[in-house]
């Protein structure tokens, strides 16, 4: 098949996302496909380029080497870096070059790749990619909507509140107490992200979140081990823990080679492990994902699960946790790759 890889874009996650793509071009590639590697903003070239047989080279790979940053990119440096400094989000020969494959794999993190405007575009041009449609992933990227649809469904998650720019709330509004978690809405990757002990931090932790989104979330703080639990196409895959050395699963333990222990299986008594893997099953249903996503739990000393938030788009780096999980049933990197594709595929065969 000729494949796009799609990654880059103007989130805080684009060197993540870069990481996940090259790992899924090698692998891809090894498969027998013909694939490419574009940045959904920069895009390839100019709109004047022949892409004809775009397919039968490898145009463009040097530009995706490299290691995830400790820090996350500075966006206005990547705007100005765009050589035809137009408004319009897609690169140049974006569109054309994913028309032209059998699918498109969505190999992009945080706001751009998962908030579904990429999706509901792509359904418009009648292009195919990988992972759920634009609905569910607008509904999974928002945590405050989609917290609220959790509570509704019955499914535990952490007490919360949403709040705009400028119209900043106290926690006793919904009964929160310090310590307490403050993120942005839309975020990912944990950039943003603060664990606050006082009400000076709290104000401090609120400036924080606001710098990369105007909603932001406050929530109860949850003392317990962290997990994770991957969906491919309506099957819960192992429960994997997440301990990082220090402090919590934030952007550089999650991308720093080292600084996470990660199980899988993860060591918890069966009946615990299969409620949180019911729930990430009711999650799916509740915001409508298919093919494939991730949701993060936390387990207190109670054995009670709360779980925080979906992931539509998992990493797809050397760390990531989707990855892990799948090769505890046997399937291997370039085998999962495959099968993502497989499945995202049948979902256009059965329209």
């Amino acid at each position: 098949m000729n494949i796009v890889v799609l990654a880059g874009g103007l989130s805080t996650e684009r060197d993540v996302s870069f990481s996940s793509g090259r790992m899924i071009a090698k692998a891809l590639k090894g498969n027998g496909h013909h694939v490419i590697m574009l940045d959904v903003f920069m895009g390839y070239r100019d709109e004047e380029t022949d892409i004809t047989d775009i397919f039968s080279g490898d145009p463009g790979s040097d530009e995706f080497l490299g290691t995830i940053p400790a820090e996350a990119p500075d966006l206005e440096q990547v705007r100005a870096m765009r050589k035809d400094q137009s408004d319009c989000f897609f690169g140049p020969n974006v569109i054309r070059i994913c028309q032209k494959a059998d699918i498109v794999f969505m190999a992009l993190h945080g706001e751009n790749g998962e908030n579904g405007k990429i999706q509901a575009a792509f359904d418009l041009y009648g292009i195919r990619y990988t992972g759920t449609g634009y609905l569910g992933s607008a509904l999974a990227m928002d945590k405050a909507l989609s917290k609220k649809m959790f509570e509704a469904a019955g499914i535990p998650t952490p007490r919360g509140l949403s709040m705009k720019k400028g119209e900043a709330k106290s926690l006793a509004e919904a009964k929160i107490s310090l310590p307490c978690v403050v993120k942005p809405c839309c975020g990912g990757s944990s950039i943003g992200v603060s664990i606050v002990h006082s009400q000076e931090e709290y104000e401090a932790a609120l400036a924080e979140a606001f710098r990369y989104e105007d909603e932001i979330v406050a929530e109860e703080y949850i003392s317990g081990r962290e997990f994770s639990v991957g969906v491919i196409d309506h099957q819960a895959l192992p429960v994997i823990e997440i301990a990082p050395v220090e402090g919590f699963y934030d952007y550089q333990n999650k991308y720093k080679a080292g600084s996470t222990v990660e199980t899988c299986p993860a060591d918890i008594p069966e009946e615990v492990a299969a409620k949180m893997q019911n729930a990430a099953l009711a999650v799916c249903d509740t915001l409508g994902l298919d093919t494939y996503s991730r949701m993060d739990f936390l387990l207190n000393d109670r054995n009670e699960i709360f779980c925080l938030e979906a992931n539509t788009l998992p990493g797809m780096t050397p760390t990531s946790l989707l990855p892990q999980e799948a090769r505890v049933i046997g399937m291997d990197f370039a085998a999962l790759c495959e099968k993502l594709i497989q499945i995202s595929l049948e979902k256009y065969n059965r329209r």
